[in-house]
């Protein structure tokens, strides 16, 4: 093992540029707002005490309090109106005769019962950037971008939001206008499938196998909310001979949970939406998102996004799919693969199968496989942490790019004094366990004030694009803002080339066949 001090001068083919995409704690969002269901001392619910006084107002009062909270919030949402009467909707049970009240009674209720939440006051870090899926009106070399960004708000809670913008030939990158409104989507009824809930079932230690089967029997590969409910029904009819439906149930209900499709309003510009966490699982947090475009063998394309659901507790990896950043769905993913964080999925299959970066062992970048995108096969060393820059783990920073020489992958190394660095990696075209080269010294290392922030001493990527022959790479500085960096690609590639045989001596002291430590 070889430590490598890391030269804070960036080589001549790494620019930084603008713009800074900092946090903009006055990005809002409703959310529904509860008063704290502790007991008040005549025994009713604080909701209960709040909607009594709400309804002892007489009408100029209510009038008036309605007026003056639509001009105080009504410029911060769009259409606020409606989600007050949606909140009205959701606390409507507590009153005897909610019919009779007015209509601006009943919406002054659900202001009473809406929060603003500030999505990103805390931090907007860890970018992934791919091309937009319209590519229409442009310049000659300009190429418009989808990027996500890792919002962060009150509770440490994150949630993913979107940002598009251009690149043009010269290398000008511009972000479109700030987002006039947070719009958040609705939830739509899933199409759930099967596989879904055959790996994550098989996952589970104290299954039965026989109850779940049985299930699985009166599903189709594809199915929706009542054809589940359908098959329960069927479980619990035959209890004299089937024990412990109620359990086989909620093993099943925990994996539907975690299933999700939402729409954003047509109307709505991508720029302008977010999506808060959306289950339990995630409940703390939609983190880091991977954004992929996937290439099919006939040319169409669906963009995938990895991500990392925190309940607060524990993770777990989600896959979102999208053809329009409108209409999203969220799966959970299983396997020895997708264990920990940062899975970053290729963009396109390499002999017939789908290949994906994987970090399982917390330490280490390794390669892992899937037939269907669900579940993640057991994965296989390619880079252990050996230089100092990076001896206290490896990671990558996105899905790999493909290039006439390889398989680019950004990675990112953690050393001395909790300092994160990016780095680069280039793998086979044909087998990407098979390492053709790798950066001595950082791509990357934060300078400046890039060093402070909510957390120091870090840059981050979920991901970059390519704009001809240059990479764009978005980062996170200090889990705080989000800056671009332009990378040289030709240069890149060289310096990668040059020190191929090197890494590929050093990777060969350690089988390459044999999966991470701990994987089945």
């Amino acid at each position: 093992m070889r430590p490598a001090r890391a030269p804070r001068a960036d080589p001549p083919w790494v620019r930084r540029v603008p713009p800074v995409l900092r946090p903009d704690p006055g990005r809002v969002v409703t959310r529904l707002f509860l008063p704290g269901q502790e007991m008040v001392t005549s025994g009713e619910s604080r909701s209960t005490a709040v909607l009594a006084r709400v309804l002892a107002l007489d009408d100029d009062e209510v009038e008036r309090e309605l007026r003056d909270l639509t001009d105080d919030f009504g410029h911060r949402h769009h259409d606020l109106a409606s989600t007050w009467d949606a909140h009205f909707g959701l606390v409507r049970h507590r009153l005897a005769q909610a019919e009779e009240l007015s209509a601006n009674r009943r919406r002054l209720v659900g202001a009473y019962f809406t929060q603003e939440y500030a999505v990103e006051s805390a931090a907007l870090f860890n970018p992934s950037m791919v091309p937009h899926p319209d590519q229409s009106g442009l310049a000659a070399g300009s190429t418009r971008f989808v990027m996500t960004v890792r919002g962060t708000g009150e509770g440490h809670v994150s949630s993913l939001e979107l940002r598009t913008g251009t690149i043009d030939a010269a290398g000008t990158l511009a972000l479109d206008a700030g987002p006039t409104h947070a719009r958040q989507p609705l939830v739509t009824d899933p199409r759930y499938a099967r596989a879904v809930f055959e790996h994550e079932l098989d996952e589970d230690p104290d299954d039965d196998h026989g109850n779940a089967d049985f299930v699985l029997s009166m599903l189709g590969r594809e199915f929706g909310r009542s054809d589940l409910d359908r098959a329960y029904g069927e479980l619990r009819a035959q209890h004299l001979t089937r024990g412990s439906a109620l359990r086989t149930v909620e093993r099943f209900e925990r994996v539907a949970r975690r299933c999700y499709d939402v729409a954003f309003p047509a109307d709505s510009a991508v720029r302008e939406r977010v999506l808060m966490p959306q289950t339990p699982t995630e409940s703390h947090g939609v983190e880091d998102v991977r954004m992929v475009r996937l290439e099919a063998a006939d040319g169409t394309t669906t963009y995938l996004g990895t991500y990392t659901a925190f309940d607060g507790r524990g993770i777990a990896m989600q896959l979102l799919t999208t053809q329009d950043f409108e209409h999203l769905s969220s799966r959970p993913l299983s396997g020895p693969g997708a264990r920990d964080k940062g899975l970053a999925v290729f963009p396109r299959q390499i002999g017939g199968r789908y290949v994906a970066l994987s970090r399982a062992d917390r330490e280490s970048n390794a390669i892992t496989t899937s037939d269907d995108l669900l579940r993640w096969g057991p994965p296989v060393v390619v880079q252990r942490p050996e230089l100092g820059w990076e001896l206290v783990q490896l990671g990558n920073c996105g899905p790999p790019i493909e290039t006439e020489r390889g398989w680019l992958v950004l990675t990112h190394g953690v050393g001395a004094m909790r300092t994160y660095s990016i780095g680069a990696l280039l793998l086979d075209l044909d087998d990407p366990t098979l390492v053709v080269g790798r950066l001595e010294h950082p791509l990357l290392t934060g300078t400046g004030d890039e060093r402070s922030g909510y957390v120091p001493n870090v840059v981050y990527s979920c991901g970059a694009m390519m704009h001809g022959r240059t990479l764009v790479v978005p980062y996170g500085s200090s889990d705080t803002a989000t800056r671009f960096v332009l990378v040289d690609l030709d240069p890149l590639l060289d310096a990668l080339r040059s020190s191929g045989t090197s890494a590929t001596t050093r990777l060969n002291r350690h089988d390459p066949a044999q999966p991470i430590e701990g994987a089945p």
